[in-house]
Order: structure tokens, then C-alpha cells, then sequence
């Protein structure tokens, strides 16, 4: 029964979650021009970024990865799923701007709200060279406690090397328009 429960809940969020996704792509991205990316002042906060940096999931080794571990870095946080065209259309992006930028401080971190072979099977498809884990409805509330209200997919935080939370959008993101905020961001010395 309580698997069942589980399943139902779980199917529940996902179509949530593609519904909001859906609507926000279809609204927002598909036909609108390239804005910028939301400011993060008035919902996220020093407590949503606190709420970040506790958070941990597995990874897809079954690994339990803390997010604390990428603090001083320029973090790029992604929720998606495999079932979200949205964010199998952004994702490639993130790969190339992984590559062009890690070195110099940028860490892309996905979260998928997802099953964990889907997850596995598309990140060997597209080749993600950043850390991958698997989230359920702990990652749902940690994506609304940074700003996602919608609770839509995909959604993406960005916070500097203070790990404060500069920005966030709810929708696809191209890359131009992720690496015109990344990249002042990393040149800029850590706030205190």
C-alpha cells in the first residue's frame, strides 16, 4: 500500500511538475525574446541560500552529495527531468558552458526529478560532464525554497562565489543568455 501511495505521489509531481514546465515553455520561452534571467531579490533569500548549501541528494552512483562541497564556486543549480523537453533542450548548453568555463570556477550541478536509470541512460546519451543527482519531492521543496513557486521544470539557481543566489528562471535557458550572467560573475571576487 505505502508503495502505492509512493507511486501515485510520484506520478502526481511529475505531471505537476510537465504541466508547469509545459506551460511556462509555451508561454514564456518559445516565442518570447531573450530576457534576462530573473533577479533573485524579493523571493530568494539568505535563508534559501542557507537551505541550498544544506541540501544533499544521491548522485548517480547512489553517492550522497552535498551541495555545501561546491560553495566559492560560481554554481549553476538545474532541476529537470528526462521527461521535460525544455530541459533536454538546454542541456547541451550547460555542457558546452561547463567545458568553457570550469576552469575558471563555474560548476553546473543538475538535480533530476526523475527515475535514476532515465537519468543515467540520458546523461551517457548527451555526454553531461557535471554532477548529476536524483531528487524526489526533497527536491521539489528545495526548488520552491529558492523561488520556484510553480514548482515547473525546468528551473535553474545561480549564486556566486559568496553563495549568494543572484538568479533564477523558471523555463528553458539559452546559452548566451546564462554565459552573459556567468561570466561577470566569475571574475568578480567573492563578497564578503
Amino acid at each position: 500500500m505505502k508503495k502505492n501511495l509512493s507511486l501515485i505521489l510520484f506520478l502526481l509531481i511529475a505531471v505537476t511538475a510537465l504541466a508547469g514546465g509545459y506551460y511556462v515553455y509555451q508561454h514564456n520561452y518559445r516565442n518570447a525574446p531573450s530576457a534576462p534571467m530573473q533577479p533573485a531579490s524579493g523571493s530568494p533569500d539568505a535563508a534559501s541560500s542557507a537551505a541550498l548549501f544544506k541540501a544533499g541528494f544521491n548522485d548517480l552512483a547512489a553517492i550522497r552529495q552535498p551541495l555545501a562541497q561546491w560553495r566559492g564556486k560560481v554554481l549553476v543549480v538545474n532541476f529537470w527531468a528526462t521527461w521535460c523537453p525544455p530541459c533536454r533542450t538546454e542541456i547541451p548548453e550547460f555542457i558546452k558552458l561547463q567545458t568553457q568555463y570550469g576552469a575558471q570556477g563555474l560548476q553546473f550541478v543538475g538535480i533530476a526529478i526523475d527515475e535514476t536509470a532515465k537519468v543515467q541512460a540520458f546523461a551517457d546519451e548527451v555526454g553531461i560532464n557535471y554532477p548529476v543527482l536524483v531528487g524526489d519531492l526533497e527536491a521539489v521543496a528545495l526548488s520552491q525554497a529558492t523561488g520556484n513557486r510553480l514548482g515547473g521544470l525546468p528551473y535553474t539557481v545561480v549564486v556566486d562565489r559568496s553563495g549568494k543566489i543572484v538568479a533564477t528562471e523558471l523555463g528553458g535557458l539559452t546559452g548566451a543568455k546564462l554565459e552573459a550572467l556567468i561570466k561577470p560573475l566569475l571574475s568578480a571576487a567573492p563578497s564578503k
